[in-house]
């Protein structure tokens, strides 16, 4: 499912309208005439996603060292 166009964050919003379009003609969404639209929309969202992972993916490796430098400090007071 693609993200509602009423959210304050709107990612890949030209296809999400194409493909709203194309649909809204019943028998296009029967007969297949919106594949290609729905296959780019796809396309999109997927690479949103590996971008937004590979930013998470770092944020995480930052937190991870930055806890890992505080749990090293931390052990060396009580020696």
């Amino acid at each position: 499912m693609h993200p509602q166009l009423s959210d304050k964050k709107i990612v890949c919003k030209e296809f999400i309208e194409a493909l709203e379009k194309c649909h809204a003609s019943g028998w296009n969404r029967l007969t297949g005439a919106c594949n290609t639209r729905k296959d780019a929309l796809n396309s999109c969202l997927r690479a949103e996603r590996i971008d937004r992972t590979a930013k998470n993916r770092e944020k995480a490796k930052e937190r991870n060292t930055k806890a890992q430098l505080a749990l090293k400090e931390f052990n060396s007071l009580d020696s």
